[in-house]
């Protein structure tokens, strides 16, 4: 049975979270280029990468939600649906926030020092794969033809 899926649950809040961490993130990067700019210091661009980091969450939630809305669905399971959908969402949706908020301690970071950019995008990246650990492991509990 096709039906709702999950309402788009888990793809709102997934953009919830994506909207507060690229939010947080943007404040701190604009922030450390001030700071840059106030010391006739080059301003970092490739700050810019911390900030667009949580967008990703939203693309996962949208991913999630359109295999919930093609998975197989006994009658009567809209509850279920949503339920994987809305905790799974809220999961991505603390990922991107989290996220964000490393984005905005790595920018600040490395717009004074001017050194450590691997070692900042590794630790933004380690938060990305809770995101995608949730996606990958909610869409097999999904069920199958």
């Amino acid at each position: 049975m096709t039906g709702l899926g999950d309402l788009n649950v888990s793809l709102i809040i997934a953009a919830i979270g994506s909207a507060f961490g690229t939010g947080i993130a943007g404040m701190a990067a604009v922030g450390a280029w001030k700071k840059a700019f106030s010391q006739n210091k080059a301003a970092p661009f490739i700050i810019i990468a911390f900030v667009g980091a949580p967008l990703s969450q939203t693309i996962y939630g949208m991913i999630l939600r359109n295999a919930i809305l093609a998975a197989k669905w006994e009658p009567n399971t809209m509850l279920w649906q949503v339920l994987i959908g809305g905790l799974a969402g809220i999961a991505m949706g603390l990922s991107a926030f989290l996220q964000g908020k490393a984005g905005a301690k790595a920018s600040d970071a490395l717009a004074e020092t001017g050194q450590g950019f691997g070692n900042y995008i590794m630790v933004v990246g380690v938060i990305e794969t809770v995101a995608l650990f949730v996606m990958v492991f909610a869409m097999t509990a999904l069920p199958k033809a």
